[in-house]
């Protein structure tokens, strides 16, 4: 072979590879354009490997390992991208995962919408069309004490639409101080512009007064709005104006008072001792017009944005062209409604409502748990790492009690290497647990693997992973 040539010629041809009997098997399942395509992207990988490196790698042009890679390549395909996954973050309500887990009911709502025709927008009474918002509306107002409720598909819809209805090209008056941004530079100054209204900020970051609404109305003005601080807080020399205070000055100059509550926990979280987040009812209660609120936060149900209030407001929303571009599909209208209903039986609901489950759980029964799986984590990791049972803090995630963390309890995994190569290695270890068939995701901190036990109900599950480790490579 001439000097500097790469090993081309050791490279089986496409029309061989699809030949041999293993790759030609795969046809009956992935079809042949498929099996096609994966032998044609594993040979020019291949090509382009032997051309970097000059020689190839012991067996990997081999027949039976080219098979082998293109099987994989199939079968990744076919199971798409979305795969279940471990959270054991310590975040409870992760927004890269998807955030809330539904409750079976909502899993079984959903799949009896997505495999039947349904009357989403139909009144099997006269036979006619129908609103799609009667299945959630009377639960909502029951449960915020609204007059009126709809839902479109996200929270920022909610808020977009809102002000949209009630504030285009004019003034909304909104506390320095809760100009937030939150996940993927949500900014509330941007969405107000989208919405084509004016953004007139008042007071101070840290200190907000009546007066300073009061000074600030004037003709253009078209609405007062409170925006939740989300995933920030606030706190020494600080003050801002409560609800009840500026619905009354807000009515007194006949404009309506909007809240965007943000996580939106429908019941107050104290009774099961948890930290004590506003309600919509409660806001409602104090002479807010308006509020908007997540679904997928602390009510624990479907991705929606909800909103709520006065009659005459919401249907004003209603009637905007953009609620059309927003609104659910039959399969969250499903999901959320089975949701809602669970809360008709508050003493029930944390056996009911994975999020509460997860929220209420017991840091006893964590540690119990993480010194049950103690040793069978050391043993599939020895040689490599250690494992130890720590106390850590979750948190609720999502900007859901953003100043509030839960006892917990984690496996802190530490490589079994030089200190300075250990956040090298951790990062590598994290990448492996992530690679196992349900990945497993963590959180990496100072060199340290940590696997917060809180969300896991799957134990068995999580073990079996365990097998699916790489072995470990033996020093010579």
């Amino acid at each position: 072979m001439p000097a500097g040539r790469p090993m081309q010629a050791s490279i089986p041809s496409v029309d061989r590879v699809l030949r041999h009997a293993p790759v030609a098997a795969l046809i009956a399942n992935h079809g042949r354009d498929a099996v096609l395509a994966a032998v044609r992207a594993d040979i020019d990988a291949l090509r382009a490997a032997l051309t970097r490196r000059k020689r190839a790698a012991p067996g990997e042009a081999a027949m039976e390992n080219i098979a082998g890679r293109v099987a994989a390549r199939l079968e990744a395909a076919a199971a798409g991208s979305l795969q279940p996954a471990f959270n054991l973050t310590g975040t409870v309500l992760h927004t890269n995962l998807g955030r809330a887990v539904l409750p079976q009911e909502a899993i079984e709502a959903i799949a009896t919408a997505a495999g039947n025709a349904v009357n989403l927008e139909f009144d099997l009474e006269t036979g006619r069309r129908g609103d799609r918002d009667r299945h959630l509306a009377d639960l909502l107002a029951q449960l915020t004490g609204a007059e009126r409720a709809t839902v479109v598909n996200n929270n920022a819809a909610a808020v977009l639409l809102v002000l949209n209805t009630l504030a285009q090209r004019k003034e909304v008056l909104v506390s320095r101080g809760e100009l937030v941004e939150i996940g993927g530079e949500f900014r509330m100054p941007e969405i107000m512009k989208r919405a084509g209204c004016r953004l007139v900020e008042v007071g101070t970051t840290n200190r907000t007064h009546l007066k300073d609404y009061a000074e600030a109305i004037g003709p253009a003005t078209a609405l007062i709005m409170k925006v939740h601080p989300s995933n920030y807080e606030i706190v020494g020399y600080a003050k801002s104006v409560d609800e009840r205070a500026l619905a009354k000055l807000a009515h007194s100059r006949g404009l309506p008072l909007v809240s965007d509550l943000g996580a939106g926990a429908l019941l107050d979280m104290r009774r099961w001792g948890l930290p004590h987040e506003h309600t919509p009812a409660e806001m409602i209660a104090g002479g807010v017009d308006l509020v908007t609120f997540s679904g997928d936060k602390l009510l624990g149900g479907p991705q929606a944005g909800i909103i709520a209030g006065r009659r005459a407001l919401v249907e004003r929303v209603n009637r905007n062209a953009l609620k059309r571009s927003l609104r659910l599909d039959k399969l969250r209208v499903a999901g959320l409604s089975a949701v809602l209903r669970l809360y008709a039986d508050p003493d029930r609901l944390p056996e009911k409502l994975p999020l509460l489950r997860d929220l209420c759980r017991a840091k006893s029964d964590i540690e119990t748990q993480a010194r049950r799986l103690l040793p069978r984590f050391a043993r599939a990791l020895e040689g490599r790492a250690t494992v130890a049972v720590e106390p850590c803090e979750s948190q609720v995630g999502s900007g859901s009690l953003p100043g509030d963390r839960l006892p917990s309890f984690a496996l802190a995994i530490r490589p079994l290497v030089a200190r300075r190569l250990a956040p090298a290695r951790v990062v590598r270890l994290s990448q492996v647990f992530r690679s196992l068939p349900v990945p497993v995701i963590g959180r990496v901190h100072d060199g340290v693997l940590y696997f917060d036990l809180r969300c896991l109900d799957a134990e068995k599950r999580l073990l079996e992973q365990l097998a699916h480790l790489p072995a470990r490579r033996e020093k010579h």
